[in-house]
């Protein structure tokens, strides 16, 4: 299983040279956090459909887990089986040690081919 790591604040990209204080210096700041603030709405919309489908799948396994417990519930309670008498003959639910092998001719038959192949 995944380890999960404690949440930690995502830094904004740092330059390395600093850029005089102009208009256009501005406007790339600007535009750089139009561009993270994009990404991050992404980012979270992708989250709110996964954890979507997440839930509806949660949901899913829920029921099916009701219907097998109900299901369960039904094979647990103690059914009337009919007296042996009326079963039918040979109709034994118990396990036996029968082993039935598959009937071999004893002579071989005569229409064999053989067939050498020389390497």
């Amino acid at each position: 299983m995944n380890t999960k790591r404690a949440p930690r604040r995502i830094f904004p990209k740092v330059s390395t040279m600093p850029r005089q204080q102009t208009e256009a210096a501005q406007y790339l700041d600007m535009y750089k956090l139009t561009v993270e603030k994009k990404r991050l709405q992404q980012e979270l919309e992708y989250i709110d459909e996964r954890r979507q489908r997440l839930c509806d799948r949660l949901a899913e396994i829920n029921l099916e887990t009701e219907g097998l417990d109900a299901q369960a519930s039904i094979l647990r309670q103690p059914t009337q089986s009919p007296p042996i008498a009326t079963r039918p003959q040979g109709m034994s639910f118990a396990p036996t040690a029968n082993v039935y092998l598959p009937e071999r001719s004893t002579s071989a038959p005569d229409d064999y081919n053989t067939l050498t192949l020389d390497y």
